[in-house]
This record gives structure tokens, sequence and C-alpha cells, in this order.
């Protein structure tokens, strides 16, 4: 599957896009029979109306979207691929209705519309095709829907056929496609080179742990991109209960929504030297799971006492960090599933961040407005690092209390990338429910307005 616009020379059915209050205005410029055919299809311009009316010789002369108000818009995140999906299958191209400032996001949701996870089941994609208009980047805008194509397929996909293998699979097959470098530290051989909480999470597992590293391009700044990648997370011995453990499938979104990212930056030609690090585990029971208590040693040498053995996450991220670190980096960002806190604070449709940089706070909360990737930024407040300072080892890994649990958790994460210039994003990565451009299930979170955002923060 590969999401495109129409092509440009081929016939394309003109689609004017209404707002109800715009309607009678246009419609007082139409001939009769147009205006007879809207009243007797009673289209009012309601947002996700569509309607195909005809010329003279019975074919479709036109295409009519509902563009509903403003009020009704800033409800839904692509408003007009509610129209996109009503049409029946044809090329249209937007003949009025649509701001410029607006284009590419509504372009962008259009695509979208051409989504479906039909791996197990069929499943019909919406086939109304959009010419790209003018005085947008189409091949940006294709770029950014497949990468996100990439990141939704990957979370769909379920633990049985996206285990760390298959992640590790992925990863190299995107490599191989952009010309990125790609190797793997697998097994017993991460004790050797130094990764023992990635070890220690994954070594209960049928497949092996790993850690799967990315690198491309050879000029610009170093950016460093550090993705969650437990394949599925039972909870481990403390075991998680059914309801929760439903959708864990889904605890890899951190990484799939990663190689979105870097498929965007390689695809496009970003003058950066990325690097990709994914720590791929399943967090599994079985007699050589870690336990409660025990106490881990990082890559950076700072111990870990173990007080829930569900909050692995932050454990496979930190020694992953740490390497980022040793690399001296420009801009090292995480990606994660990694706290419920953070759904309380923000709910499931924002993209909670965290860094001490405010001009790429800004630039970020900026580019994600205009992205419709919208983005909120969360505090690294430093007086709660007591909170993650056990005494009996120099990190806790789920302090008691249950406050605060989505920054402690930044906090415990930044003990590990040093002086480096650092964002950590903690994401849900899931459509609870149908939206226009946006299916159930997989989701791309803050990429879109990161790529957005790095020329600023990089200064590319």
């Amino acid at each position: 599957m590969t999401l495109s616009f129409a092509p440009s020379s081929d016939p394309s059915i003109p689609l004017h896009v209404l707002e109800q209050a715009s309607l009678e205005p246009w419609l007082a410029d139409q001939p009769d029979q147009v205006r007879s055919w809207v009243a007797a299809n009673r289209f009012t311009g309601a947002l996700g109306q569509a309607l195909l009316v005809p010329g003279p010789d019975g074919a479709p002369g036109m295409a009519l979207a509902g563009y509903g108000n403003a009020a009704r818009r800033a409800r839904k995140r692509f408003p007009l691929a509610a129209a996109a999906e009503a049409l029946p299958e044809g090329n249209y191209h937007i003949a009025s209705g649509v701001a410029a400032d607006a284009l590419e996001v509504e372009c962008f949701g259009w695509l979208m519309t051409g989504y479906v996870f039909d791996r197990y089941a069929a499943s019909t994609p919406s086939k109304a095709k959009l010419v790209a208009p003018e005085g947008v980047d189409a091949a940006r805008i294709e770029t950014m829907a497949n990468a996100e194509l990439l990141t939704r397929h990957l979370v769909n996909t379920p633990a049985s056929d996206m285990g760390p293998n298959q992640l590790q699979i992925a990863a190299e097959a995107l490599a191989q496609e952009c010309g990125a470098a790609c190797s793997v530290i697998s097994g017993d051989a991460l004790l050797d080179q130094g990764f023992p909480m990635i070890h220690a999470v994954g070594r209960a597992a049928e497949q092996a742990p790993r850690l799967i590293e990315m690198t491309w391009g050879d000029s610009g700044p170093k950016l460093t991109l550090v993705g969650k990648g437990v394949c599925f997370d039972t909870g481990g011995l403390n075991l998680k209960p059914g309801a929760s453990m439903g959708l864990m499938k889904k605890d890899m979104g951190g990484a799939a929504n990663v190689l979105g990212l870097a498929q965007m930056i390689m695809k496009l030609g970003l003058n950066v030297r990325l690097r990709v690090l994914i720590p791929a585990v399943e967090n599994a029971v079985a007699g050589n799971a870690f336990r409660p208590g025990d106490i881990l040693t990082a890559r950076n040498g700072l111990t870990v006492e173990i007080n829930n053995t569900d909050a692995e996450g932050r454990l496979v991220l930190a020694d992953a960090l740490a390497l980022a670190h040793e690399g001296d980096p420009d801009l090292v960002i995480s990606i994660a599933t990694l706290t419920g806190a953070a759904r309380v604070a923000v709910g499931v449709d924002l993209a909670p961040f965290f860094t001490d940089d405010d001009a790429a706070a800004d630039a970020l909360a900026r580019a994600g407005r205009t992205a419709a990737d919208p983005v909120w930024r969360m505090p690294f407040h430093t007086p709660y690092e007591a909170l993650i300072e056990p005494g009996i080892a120099d990190l806790d890994n789920a302090p008691s209390g249950g406050f605060a649990g989505s920054i402690t958790a930044a906090l415990f994460l930044r003990r590990f990338v040093g002086d480096s210039r650092y964002m950590h994003f903690d994401i849900f990565a899931w459509q609870r429910s149908k939206e226009p451009g946006r299916s159930k299930g997989g989701l791309g979170q803050g990429p879109r307005a990161l790529l957005t955002a790095l020329p600023e923060i990089l200064s590319l």
C-alpha cells in the first residue's frame, strides 16, 4: 500500500468546499439546475456532507464538500477528510473553499483516508483520490502520509507477528530502502557490550532482547532518536490485569513513531547525521524474569531499584539514552508509550513532551499547530528528583505515592542523557475510535510536529 495523490494529468472533478454560511451566496451564482439539485439532495454544507452534481450531459460536473463552521472544524483534526470519505470513487481537485494555510493539513488528512489495516481481514479504503493543489509540496505530504502508514502498520500488528525479531526486520527494511546502515546487539551480547537493563527486561521472553541501531547521513547536526520497543508488556511479575493488557501490542508505539519520523527525515533528505536507537524486548513472565526488589546497574553505572516490573520501559530506554549521550549528539529525542499518568494529565489526543530548552519547546508548540499534530509541554520539575531516589540505590523505577507519574518517569530518563540537549515524548500511539483521516488503531503522535520544528531547532 502506498498513499499518493492522483496524477494531475488525469481527468478530475472540481470540488467546491462550502461552509454552511457560504452555501447560499455560492448558490446565488449557480444555474437553476444546480440550485435545484442541491436543494433536492438536502445539502446544507454541514461538516462531512458530500454531493456529486451532474453536468448538462448527466456526468458529474462538480462535487460539493460540506465544511461546517469554524467551531465544528475545531473539533476535527482533518475536517475535509470527513467529506472525502463520503465521496464516491473518482479523482477530484479542490476548486474553492480551502484557505491556503490549511491546504497541507487537509491534503494529508485526505491521503490518510486511503489507509486500511487489512493484513488479517479485507478492508476497503476511501477511493476518492485528490489531485495535489497548486502551491503545496506534494512530495512532502506524500512522504509524511507514508511514514504515518508505516507507524500505523507497525502498531496495529499483534505481538504474535511483531516481536523483537519482526521489529528488527522492519528497521532493517527501512534502512535498506533509505540507504542507511543498521546493526543489532542481541541476547547475551547485550551484557558483553554494556546494556544490562535491556537484557534484564527482555531475557524472560522467547525472542531475545536486542538493541537496534540505524545511522544515516554524513553532514549536519547529530540527531539521535530513541524509541521504546516493548513489543508486548505483560507487566512482568507485577502482572497486569487482563483489561490493562489488551492494548499492550502498542507498547512499541514509541519505536514505531521513531521509525516513521526517521523515514520522513531520510526521504526528505534533511541535512542531519541521524542515529536511531530502539531497545526491542518483550516484558514476559518466566523463571528468569527480573523481580521486584532487584537492583540493576545501568550502562552509565547508575543503580536502579525495581519496585514494579511493569515500569520496564524507562529501564530499556535508560541504557539506550546512555549510549545516545556517548555519541555527543546535538539533540536527543525519545518517544515512548510510557505512563498512564500522561493520559490522566492530557488525555489521549495530545502528545505531551518534556524539555529544558524553552526555544525548542516554543518551536515545537508552533509546529504542532501548523501540522495538526498537537503537542503539549510538561515540566521537568527538578524538585521532584527526590521522589525517584530510594536511598538503597541511585534511582527508583516506580516511586510510590501515585502523583506526577509522567514527570518522575521523565526525570528518571533525564538522568541518562547527561548534558545532552534532550526532548522526551510520552505518547498514547492509539486512536480509540474512528475519526476523519484517523482509523481506529495505531497512530503517529509527534513526528509531523517534530519534522516541522527540526529546521528551527537545529538551525538547518
